[in-house]
Formats: structure tokens, sequence, C-alpha cells
């Protein structure tokens, strides 16, 4: 029987930003993200090249969305988001050659929403969000937009349980140098802070009550019992 190859060991949050070069990254849902700011699509285009070159070389492949404005990369190594050492040497290489074409590094333009979804207890409502959107399922309670363009959805119990009230918020993750003032910018715009956690997110209900978590967590993860089940 051919033995499976072993999955690359997983790199937290903490062991990413200790790489060097990767000065331009942060950490958020789904992978190390990176915006760099331009002056023009053409000039967006150019940047794409140059990460195009890269990703040739190191053979791993992330995400890019282009805009006349700016473009964002994102790189993960499973399908969860979880990072490994390639990431964080892609990441340096294109940070390289993106600052030599002119690109300019603006963690502040990064952000990653999410969507959580309440249910009962013993009750599954993850496959109809899943139908409704197209979306396929990852890991235990997460479903995502197969070409991840699209806000994920988070399912998790009520507590404590309230049979038949579906109730959704929306997770916001940004990152952890920046989430200060986007929890100072909501409650000046009319926010009320709910809870804060000194592990890096903030609950907000908007002037009529919707929920909103702001997340700066992921930026700054560094579990290493977490990392080593994922590795098993």
């Amino acid at each position: 029987m051919e033995e499976r190859a072993a999955p690359p060991l997983r790199m937290t949050a903490k062991e990413f930003h200790a790489r060097p070069g990767v000065e331009d990254w942060r950490v958020l849902y789904w992978g190390a993200h990176a915006f760099y700011a331009c002056d023009g699509f053409a000039h967006a285009a150019r940047l794409v090249g140059a990460v195009a070159r890269v990703v040739a070389e190191v053979g791993h492949e992330p995400d890019v969305d282009v805009r006349p404005h700016g473009i964002t990369l994102r790189t993960f190594t499973q399908r969860n988001g979880s990072l490994s050492a390639i990431d964080a040497e892609l990441a340096r290489r294109v940070s390289e050659v993106v600052r030599a074409e002119g690109g300019r590094p603006d963690p502040s333009q990064l952000m990653v929403l999410g969507l959580a979804v309440a249910q009962d207890r013993g009750v599954d409502v993850r496959p109809f969000w899943s139908a409704v959107l197209g979306y396929e399922h990852v890991d235990d309670a997460d479903a995502i937009d197969p070409h991840r363009r699209n806000p994920h959805v988070w399912v998790h119990e009520l507590d404590p349980p309230k049979p038949g009230r579906g109730r959704t918020h929306i997770d916001i993750s940004v990152p952890a140098d920046q989430a200060r003032a986007r929890v100072d910018a909501a409650l000046a715009a009319g926010g009320r802070l709910v809870d804060a956690s000194p592990y890096g997110w903030w609950t907000i209900a908007s002037p009529e009550n919707h929920g909103i978590d702001i997340a700066a967590w992921p930026d700054v993860e560094d579990h290493e019992e977490d990392a080593a089940a994922d590795d098993d």
C-alpha cells in the first residue's frame, strides 16, 4: 500500500509573523492576507504578473483579487485557512516583488466577513445554508463559497437553547493592529459595547440591537496544543 505524505506542519499566527519579510501580511479568517495599493488597473495587472512569477517558482497558489486601486492576496495551506511554512515563504517573496513594482502595502484595507448562524441543540441547519448559498462544508461548523469570494457561514448552538428562534450575527475579522480603531469607530457611530475579551474580540450592538463581533484573535493566535491537534 502506498503511504500518504504527511500533511505540512501547521503554523500559528505568531509563528507566521515571526518569519522575516512578512510584515505586510495579517492573519485573518481563512489565511494570511495582504493588500497593496496601486495606480490604476494596468499597474494592478503588472503586480499580478509579478506575483505569478513567484507562484511559479514557489509552487503554491494564493487567491488574488484585482481592482483598479489595488490587489488583495490570501495564502493558506489547508481548506480551513491553516498556514504552513510555504505560506510564509510565498508571502515573503510576494512582498519583495510587489514592492519592487511600486505596490504600497496597506493593512488597514484588510477585512474578512462572516455570518454566524445560531441553531438549537440537536438541530443541524448547515445543510440548508449550504444549499441556499451553493456553499461547501468545511470542518465541523463552517460552510464556504467554493470560490472563496463571499462571507463564510459559521453554525453554532445557542446557549441557553431557544427552540425555534433562528438568530444570526456578523463576524468581522480585521488585523490586530486595526481592531481597536474599528471598535472605536463603531462606538462613535452609535454602537454599544456588549462584551470584550482579553483574547481579542469585541461584541458590539448596533443602535437597533444587531449583533456584530469584531475579531482580532486570528492575527495573534498561538495555541500550540491546537496546532498539534491539527497536525494529527
